[in-house]
């Protein structure tokens, strides 16, 4: 009997410990699936330090000693040569050309035109029988074209009476006259001059 007792002890220890060592992989398979593993590797394993190297070795150089100052005088420049010559004077004399006035302008020419010469008195033509009978009177207003001698070149009718046989008459009866021809100062010039003659029925008796 303690021979039995004494491999039952051992038989349930080994069970117990198999126990627990299972227990303990299901235990560690379920903190690694939460995430248990890396936390606690954080917690056991010391932070990085992350140093900067080049920062390090700045501060660890020495800054070099500035150079010496030099008293350095400065550079000599010459005086420039500066040669002022005062302008020659020249004697100039000033022409001033004087024009002379314009000459006034002549005075205008007065031009008078042809007119009746007293010592020629106008003639009349002979009064149209036709126009008597008919009772026909008026005045005949004419251009005409005296020369520079008094002559009656040409002439117009510019005005009739009204009736044509006293205005034919009056046209025949201009070119016979003598003129005083019109004058451009003392000189006689050829012109149009405008003259009329009446044609009344108490004066063809």
């Amino acid at each position: 009997m303690p021979a039995n007792n004494q491999s039952t002890g051992v038989l349930n220890r080994r069970l117990v410990a198999f126990v627990v060592l299972v227990l303990f992989h299901v235990l560690l398979l379920w903190g690694l699936a939460n995430g248990l593993a890396r936390k606690a590797v954080e917690m056991l394993a010391p932070p990085i330090e992350v140093e900067n190297i080049e920062d390090q070795r700045q501060e660890d150089r020495e800054p070099p000693p500035p150079p010496p100052k030099m008293d350095i005088p400065p550079p000599f420049v010459p005086a420039p040569d500066i040669n002022i010559e005062a302008p020659a004077q020249e004697n100039t004399i000033a022409v001033v050309r004087q024009e002379a006035p314009p000459p006034p302008p002549p005075p205008p020419v007065v031009r008078t035109p042809a007119k009746q010469d007293p010592r020629r008195p106008f003639s009349r033509p002979e009064y149209p029988a036709a126009s008597k009978r008919n009772g026909e009177e008026g005045t005949v207003v004419m251009l005409l074209l005296v020369t520079e001698d008094g002559r009656v070149a040409d002439a117009k009718l510019d005005k009739s009476s009204g009736f044509t046989r006293l205005d034919e008459a009056a046209l025949r009866e201009s070119r016979r006259w003598r003129v005083i021809p019109a004058k451009e100062g003392d000189k006689p010039v050829a012109s149009w001059s405008r003259f009329a003659m009446t044609f009344r029925l108490t004066d063809a008796d």
